[in-house]
């Protein structure tokens, strides 16, 4: 068998504060031959998201601290360059978590073959994928929407938030994003079709919210918190409920108190956050759902493609910062 040399980014240090490509080092080690019931896989795309922040730190938190010298923890979608797994043949297309790294050896466990003819390899790593599956459950097992209601998506312009808001404009919901910047807010109307889009950057975030939901607020899918948290409970009508999904805003430094907590009694909220890897039974509908969406042309996406695994440490900070569109990747060439 070939002799691969592998390459992968390893957690040198925890970031104090921001993050910093120095917190980073990039190793080459050669891959081990695989043995019986093992494939070995070449990433081809690498997922870089929100929660890789909280893992870098070393406190309690709804998963395992990233260790240091270690791969660094991520999705990622490849194809299949040695098998000797029964189940597992030499060009299947799987989805996996190998990291920050060009090469993965496996026995299978956790991977899932995807069929790519209709939707793009790299999708299953975002709006067919991990962050689509999020949006569906937060939207549906959380937010529960009606027919009639508002819904509100912060980082709207995202692989999560602009899934949420067309969900729920299939449900028959007016559909309310937060966004920063005016070209993410006009993507977010005209391209991913919701109502309309608030542009947090703009200075009027208590203003244009009222403005944009004048029958106040029934649900609300949170990626953000801090400000846009508080502006949003403003708004909220009484039983209205809320996903909590990320809280960006508070990743890289303490987390942003809310002020107005007192809504939550006011308006008898239900506020719940979730992992969507505790959702397993959502999974398989989900998947089909969104795949199906995207492969008739419903479902739209963006993605921010950054090139090679050199990258990755300056596209996952731009991450960080609100500097991407849509989805981020690494392509692992």
């Amino acid at each position: 068998m070939t002799t691969h040399t592998n390459r992968r980014l390893v957690l040198a240090a925890r970031p104090q504060g921001q993050v910093k490509p120095q917190d980073f080092r990039m190793e080459e080690v050669t891959v081990p031959a695989i043995g019986e019931g093992q494939l070995l896989v070449r990433n081809r795309y690498l997922s870089l998201d929100p929660y890789m922040r909280g893992a870098m730190n070393d406190r309690k938190s709804y998963r395992q601290a990233q260790p240091l010298n270690e791969t660094m923890v991520g999705g990622t979608v490849g194809e299949v360059v040695e098998s000797r797994h029964p189940k597992f043949a030499v060009g299947d297309v799987v989805v996996g978590g190998f990291g920050w790294q060009l090469y993965g050896v496996s026995d299978g466990a956790g991977l899932r073959k995807v069929d790519t003819r209709q939707v793009p390899m790299q999708a299953f790593l975002g709006v067919a994928g991990m962050p689509g599956v999020t949006a569906w459950v937060g939207l549906n097992r959380i937010i529960q929407p009606k027919a009639g209601e508002t819904v509100v998506v912060s980082a709207a312009s995202g692989a999560v938030g602009s899934v949420v808001g067309q969900l729920a404009k299939a449900a028959g919901c007016r559909v309310v994003g937060i966004a920063g910047g005016a070209t993410k807010c006009e993507a977010v109307v005209k391209e991913y079709g919701f109502d309309a889009c608030v542009d947090y950057k703009a200075g009027r975030l208590m203003a244009d919210l009222a403005a944009a939901t004048p029958n106040g607020i029934d649900g609300y899918f949170e990626n953000v918190g801090g400000d846009i948290l508080d502006a949003v409970l403003s708004r909220m009508n009484a039983f209205g409920r809320i996903a909590v999904c990320g809280l960006i805003a508070g990743y890289n430094d303490e987390p942003i108190p809310v002020n107005r907590f007192f809504q939550v009694l006011v308006s008898r909220l239900k506020i719940q956050g979730f992992i969507v890897s505790e959702f397993p039974d959502a999974w398989p509908p989900a998947l089909e759902e969104l795949a199906r969406g995207v492969a008739q042309g419903r479902l739209k996406y963006h993605e921010t493609i950054a090139k090679g695994l050199d990258a990755a440490p300056e596209a996952f900070i731009g991450l960080l910062r609100g500097q991407n569109f849509g989805k981020q990747l690494v392509e692992l060439s």
